[in-house]
């Protein structure tokens, strides 16, 4: 029966018997983390033979002779080039191989438009900055628009896509200067764009004429299941209407090999290829190459990768499954929330329908879980409707998340009875 449908002294029996159980497990004095999208252990393992490449001095040259361990190629090297491209969907010349971090490079391309602008005058000079921000999001897109002051719009995402007719209305404001985006396994929801939303986003036609679209593929080959998302390619998209200038395309290896020792990419049109190149002429010599050596060697084309992620889904698959299941059995007979199911990616997004989401963060605490920072996935960290939990299943191990999963259904009860009494 839905609590709704409840009486008042049958929820507060009910209120009491779960607090029974709440006292039980806080004796139980729990510490599990299921605050951020990181790979377990055992991912890592994965891809610890990555350190075992280019051991021998004799190791360190590329396809074309090149020696990694000195100076040049700021580009990257044309074997991991390649394998980027063949994962994008793109050709090698529109490819910058850069650090280890894809959000570094996101930032360094806000911090160049802010600087000396995307083909017109700086961001920074100009009367104001505003980002569309599709809701819920990822609170790191939010921070880097937070630490350069550029206002941020909320445009909710919807099952296929962000909301294209907002969009719309808000990008004839030429202060509207563009837009972050995941596209695939969207962070936190994780849904893909439609191919019809993909086809919207490439044909608008912003007032702004240096309008860029952060297209952050994160999750590109992330799949969970043999079945998995197709996402259509942005630049092909684009032809059609002759905007490819508008996207800049991010991606790494972060949850692939080595979080924090993996290789980022971008990839963009030619015009703004040149015109990042002439900034990173001058930020840096060239990026690390022996990583990207290490890289390519281990990944020599996307069929081995793809055989690598494989690995990765047969092992956080069942962890996406147990807190799937915890919600059926513990929440939809009450009709207490609303939660995706992705094909992929990191996260399952989960609104609440009958009470305050940060108290539902507040429980959790109370007994050992710790869940993302309710609000993190809006601007400024404020969720207008105090609904929305991010769920990160990927690190605990399988008792822990069936623990954590648990007591997460447990705190959403007491918390929507509080609520409703």
């Amino acid at each position: 029966m839905q609590f709704t449908a409840m009486g008042r002294d049958e929820l507060v029996d009910l209120y009491n018997s779960l607090k029974a159980e709440y006292e039980q497990i806080k004796s139980e004095n729990l510490c599990l983390d299921m605050s951020r999208g990181k790979p377990a252990a055992d991912q890592l393992d994965l891809s610890m033979d990555i350190l075992k490449q280019i051991i021998g001095v004799y190791d360190c040259k590329t396809e074309n002779g090149f020696d990694c361990r000195n100076y040049g190629l700021l580009d990257g090297i044309p074997e991991c080039k390649r394998l980027f491209a063949d994962m994008l969907e793109v050709e090698p010349k529109n490819v910058i191989i850069g650090g280890t971090s894809s959000l570094a490079l996101m930032f360094d391309y806000i911090t160049q438009c802010m600087l000396t602008g995307a083909g017109l005058m700086p961001w920074g000079k100009q009367s104001a900055v505003k980002f569309i921000c599709n809701v819920p999001g990822y609170d790191r897109h939010f921070a880097i628009c937070e630490h350069y002051g550029i206002k941020m719009i909320n445009v909710p995402l919807l099952d296929d896509g962000p909301d294209i007719d907002k969009i719309t209305e808000l990008i004839k404001d030429p202060t509207v200067k563009g837009m972050f985006c995941v596209p695939k396994y969207s962070n936190p929801t994780g849904i893909t764009y439609s191919d019809e939303k993909v086809r919207a986003l490439a044909a608008l036609k912003p007032s702004a004429k240096d309008f860029r679209v952060i297209w952050d593929n994160a999750y590109a080959i992330h799949d969970l299941y043999s079945e998995p998302d197709r996402l259509l390619n942005i630049f092909e998209a684009c032809k059609e209407f002759g905007t490819e200038d508008n996207f800049v395309e991010f991606t790494s290896t972060a949850k692939i090999s080595f979080p924090g020792g993996g290789v980022s990419c971008i990839a963009a049109s030619d015009n703004n290829i040149r015109m990042i190149m002439s900034r990173l002429k001058t930020q840096t010599i060239c990026y690390d190459k022996l990583n990207q050596l290490r890289h390519a060697k281990f990944f020599p084309d996307m069929d081995a990768v793809k055989l690598h992620m494989k690995k990765h889904a047969a092992i956080i698959r069942p962890k996406f499954e147990i807190v799937l299941e915890a919600f059926e059995n513990e929440l939809a007979e009450y009709d207490l929330a609303d939660w995706t199911k992705p094909n992929g990616g990191y996260f399952i997004s989960l609104d609440v329908k009958h009470c305050s989401a940060k108290r539902v963060g507040e429980l959790c605490k109370s007994l050992g879980v710790t869940l993302t920072t309710v609000g993190a996935t809006y601007p400024y960290g404020k969720d207008p409707d105090d609904r929305n939990i991010r769920i990160a299943p990927t690190f605990p191990t399988v008792s822990e998340l069936k623990k954590a999963s648990e007591v997460l259904c447990l705190c959403i009860k007491l918390a929507s009875i509080e609520n409703l009494v």
